[in-house]
């Protein structure tokens, strides 16, 4: 059996003395340790917190446009889509206008437009060669943009419908009331001779009632922007927009009987 001796014995002692001396002071100095380095400790966390709110307000900021920018898109193909909508409704109403009519219907070119600012005229490429005679309807998949008035064996001058010497009888699509469309040789068409217990109002539909020549019924004219009376009181007015955008068409169809 192992035995100290004196001078161990001492040795040991003086060692457990320091070592429980040592551990008392480290539980003493911990706590005010401790508390000290709260504070440093509370600023580092500050800045953190500080740093993450700038990458955090960054990174919303990235998604936001991110987010915008698929918005815009997703507006463009609505947009988008409706205007093939809107276009498949005017091929629809070219495809039951020519089911319902003996006509058909000749593709052509606009190549010129009239310098004369007192008239409304374009040309197109095709002519007498091709069937198209003065006074035949002239298209678009839109609505109605105006007559032939003068050809040539190639060739065809066509009247718009802003012309101040083209009229056609017209009616309201949703009240069937009746008037008599004219260009003004502007932006807009004016529906005439309207009684002055029309029902008409704007956004209204105006359409060629058939009652013109070789205008056949149910071409779409324009919509109702305005309403006013006419200076004798006697009857109203509908200022028109017309469908077709007049100033930038590239192709029309001719009605050929």
């Amino acid at each position: 059996m192992f035995k100290f001796n004196k001078k161990q014995l001492i040795r040991f002692t003086a060692l457990l003395a320091a070592f429980i001396t040592l551990s008392g002071s480290i539980v003493i100095i911990r706590t005010p340790g401790l508390n000290l380095s709260r504070y440093p400790l509370a600023f580092l966390a500050g800045i953190r917190r500080e740093i993450g709110g700038i990458v955090f307000y960054h990174r919303n900021l990235v998604r936001n446009e991110i987010l915008d920018k698929e918005i815009d898109f997703l507006k463009q193909k609505i947009r988008e889509l409706n205007d093939i909508y809107a276009e498949n409704q005017r091929l629809k109403g070219l495809l039951e206008f020519k089911q319902k009519t003996p006509y058909h219907v000749v593709a052509c070119r606009v190549i010129g437009r009239s310098p004369d600012n007192w008239m409304s005229l374009v040309t197109v490429d095709k002519g007498s060669n091709q069937g198209i005679r003065r006074g035949l309807v002239v298209i678009t998949y839109a609505g109605l943009v105006g007559r032939v008035t003068e050809t040539t064996p190639s060739a065809s001058k066509i009247t718009l419908i802003n012309d101040p010497d083209f009229s056609v009888s017209a009616l309201i699509q949703r009240s069937r009331q009746e008037g008599l469309v004219s260009g003004t040789l502007g932006a807009y068409l004016i529906m005439k001779y309207l009684p002055k217990d029309a029902d008409v109002k704007v956004d209204d539909a105006i359409l060629t009632s058939g009652l013109s020549g070789n205008f056949p019924k149910g071409l779409s004219i324009g919509k109702v922007v305005e309403i006013g009376e006419e200076f004798s009181g006697l009857s109203h007015y509908a200022l028109i927009r017309p469908v077709v955008n007049l100033s930038a068409i590239e192709e029309v169809f001719v009605i050929i009987p």
